[in-house]
């Protein structure tokens, strides 16, 4: 849950790296809250809780996937790469599981050396 919550801290950091135990795990509680308020949503005959979730973490999911793209030394304009069918999210979905640089990059010190804030 922290994992969860120190991405939403960073709201709109688009600047530094983020690990890719950080990008997924905000996935993965993406994906239940996504299911819990769906289930919400269809009890009580509406959508409007799953559109304010997918807006207020929309800021967030681009910013800590920028940030994730930056660990493997990419810019963040290559999650322009997703919006081509098919191919781009086969692409993009590579770029978020490949290892970050070991080493310092242009965008930052390695998260995982990095010492907690």
């Amino acid at each position: 849950m922290n994992w969860y919550l120190d991405v939403l801290k960073k709201y709109a950091v688009f600047s530094g790296r983020a690990r890719r135990q950080e990008y997924w795990m905000f996935v993965l509680f993406n994906v239940i809250a996504a299911i819990i308020l769906s289930i919400i949503d269809a009890v009580i005959g509406s959508n409007i809780l799953i559109i304010i979730y997918w807006l207020g973490v929309l800021v967030p999911s681009l910013a800590v996937a920028v940030r994730r793209l930056h660990d493997t030394d990419k810019s963040g304009w290559f999650l322009l790469i997703g919006l081509i069918p098919f191919v781009g999210g086969i692409i993009l979905l590579v770029f978020m599981a490949t290892e970050g640089k070991p080493n310092e990059n242009q965008y930052g010190p390695n998260p995982k050396l990095a010492p907690a804030v």
